[in-house]
């Protein structure tokens, strides 16, 4: 989005911040409604550099705080978060973990696996399987939308078993 902002304005993302903060603008509305009025923005390039200038996107945020909302109020999964990450890490040095607000996501050269902290009691671990039917415990995406082909509830690190992680490394493969 930066190379973009560049290349469609011919002025920096930090050139867009400061105009944002001499605006005084506070709400990312306003900012967004400023960008694209005053500036002739898109809406994705407002969006982007509102959420900049107000530092309020997860790569605004360290990946340990990112990981720690997330499980705020859910430390009980944190062991079933914790094992799956040690099991995908042993399937090769490729293994790029990347957290963000509400997810981590699991890439090779594509992402293959998205673990995220759904309730208080649960985990969904989405999985991108294509052409693998579902079945009781291989789930669809659900809320993963396109992101993922399939979901996996968990509620306890028990279930992060020989099956699972046969699913897991098959999607990791599926990713090179």
């Amino acid at each position: 989005m930066e190379k973009g902002l560049l290349e469609k304005t011919g002025k920096s993302l930090d050139h867009w911040i400061k105009v944002v903060k001499d605006s005084r603008l506070q709400k990312h509305g306003e900012i967004l409604k400023f960008l694209k009025s005053e500036h002739g923005f898109t809406h994705g390039f407002a969006n982007f550099v509102s959420l900049k200038a107000r530092a309020s996107d997860a790569g605004s945020i360290d990946n340990n705080t990112l990981l720690e909302n997330q499980y705020k109020g859910k430390e009980s999964l944190l062991p079933i978060y914790e094992k799956l990450v040690k099991e995908i890490e042993t399937f090769g040095e490729d293994v790029t973990r990347t957290p963000k607000k509400a997810a981590v996501s699991m890439i090779r050269k594509k992402q293959f696996a998205l673990i995220k902290p759904a309730t208080k009691t649960r985990v969904d671990l989405g999985l991108k399987l294509k052409g693998k039917p579902t079945t009781d415990r291989l789930g669809d995406s659900g809320p993963f939308g396109t992101m993922c082909t399939h979901r996996v509830q968990l509620t306890s690190v028990d279930q992060v078993d020989d099956q699972l992680i046969g699913w897991l490394k098959e999607a990791y493969e599926m990713a090179d």
